[in-house]
């Protein structure tokens, strides 16, 4: 009997025991659950509004940034290919075998140089021939026309000699023309490639021997936005850069555009001049080209990150703890910065991380490197954006701080 009255007690011990931590841990439960209500509790005791950001006074945790007026520089930027001022593939007009190549790879020559020589052997024949019955046609006229003078001849043996000569004549330059062909020529000073025949190779009409190319002036062909239309003007000069010669930059000037506008990219297609005196630059590179149309003055740049897309672009800004939403108006953009014409003025404070989940009016609490206390280094308009703050709860928002 005492042994089964032990049992039962202990029994009951466990049972109480379990039923301690089981009220323990449903207390812990339900107090963190719990909002605080206390009178130095943020929100003072009232909830968050569910969709739209966070009632009362508690103060969302976000990143913002000062809006900064800076001078800018009004340019447009594009990339572009480098050609030669003049380029040509130098081929034969008739087959033959080669004779002579009269330059070395890659040298300069001059305008007329003769470059490749063919064999000409049965031209220069027929060049003989031509000439030899050209002497003999111009004997015989002239012998007719003193025999007129005579009266031994008549007048149509005289036209019938003066025919002939000009046909002989004209016998003669075709013999020089089909000689001319052999010898292909320089047809501009330039730089010369590399050969891809020898000495005796026996080449085809139309085949390519050498191409040759004048790099004293090059051309750059690059493409632009419509937008641009009316604002690129022949003359304007053009910043022209390589990754090739990191850290150099070249002047070129604006030569043409192309009066037809690209229908597929809606671009418009322009080419500027550029000196290449020193011979740094190829055809064929890829290049970074820049057209500046001028400077302004105090243009209020803001983070990209701080827009609220829409119908009309959107920012909050801060303004006694409170964020405010205000319609802008943006200009150009660039290096992750766009341009503020309307809405907002140097010096104003707006969020650039968290603002998906704010409302108008809303409470705000600046937090990490973007805040007013902190500055950000030298040259930066704005800091980039965390949206994951956003989304932090109260106790974790205030452990980031």
């Amino acid at each position: 009997m005492a042994n089964l009255m032990n049992k039962n007690t202990r029994l009951g011990i466990i049972a109480l025991a379990l039923a301690g931590l089981a009220g323990l841990g449903y207390y812990a439960y339900t107090a963190n659950r719990a909002p605080a209500t206390g009178p130095g509790a943020p929100g003072g005791g009232a909830a968050a509004k569910p969709g739209g950001g966070p009632a009362g006074g508690f103060a969302m945790a976000v990143e913002v940034a000062k809006i900064v007026a800076a001078d800018f520089s009004d340019e447009a930027s594009a990339v572009g290919n480098l050609k030669s001022n003049e380029s040509v593939v130098m081929r034969p007009e008739t087959p033959g075998r080669i004779a002579a190549v009269n330059f070395k790879d890659g040298a300069i020559v001059g305008k007329g140089a003769v470059l490749v020589t063919l064999d000409a052997a049965v031209q220069e024949a027929e060049l003989q021939q031509a000439r030899a019955n050209l002497t003999l046609a111009q004997s015989n006229h002239k012998r007719n026309q003193e025999l007129l003078e005579k009266k031994f001849v008549t007048a149509q043996a005289l036209d019938n000699s003066a025919a002939t000569l000009k046909v002989q004549e004209a016998a003669v330059q075709l013999a020089e023309a089909k000689v001319g062909r052999m010898r292909i020529k320089a047809p501009f000073n330039g730089m010369v490639g590399l050969r891809n025949v020898s000495v005796g190779d026996y080449v085809k009409e139309g085949q390519d021997l050498i191409n040759i190319e004048d790099i004293g002036t090059l051309r750059v062909d690059f493409k632009l936005p419509e937008t641009y239309l009316g604002r690129v003007v022949k003359g304007q000069v053009v910043e022209v850069s390589t990754d090739a010669l990191p850290g150099e930059q070249f002047k070129a000037v604006l030569d043409a555009v192309d009066p037809m506008v690209d229908q597929n990219g809606r671009a418009i297609s322009s080419r500027a001049r550029l000196d290449n005196v020193s011979g740094k630059l190829r055809p064929g590179m890829f290049v970074r080209v820049r057209l500046l149309f001028g400077e302004r003055k105090n243009v209020l740049m803001a983070p990209e990150q701080a827009i609220v897309p829409g119908a009309q672009p959107t920012v909050f800004k801060v303004v006694d703890g409170k964020a405010l939403a205000t319609k802008v108006k943006l200009g150009v953009r660039r290096a992750a910065q766009v341009e503020i014409t309307e809405g907002l003025a140097a010096d104003d404070v707006v969020v650039t991380a968290g603002q998906l989940k704010l409302r108008d009016g809303a409470p705000v609490r600046a937090i990490g490197e973007g805040s007013p206390g902190a500055q950000p280094p030298a040259g930066m308009i704005g800091m980039s954006g965390m949206e994951g703050m956003s989304g932090m709860a109260p106790a974790k928002a205030a452990e980031a701080k």
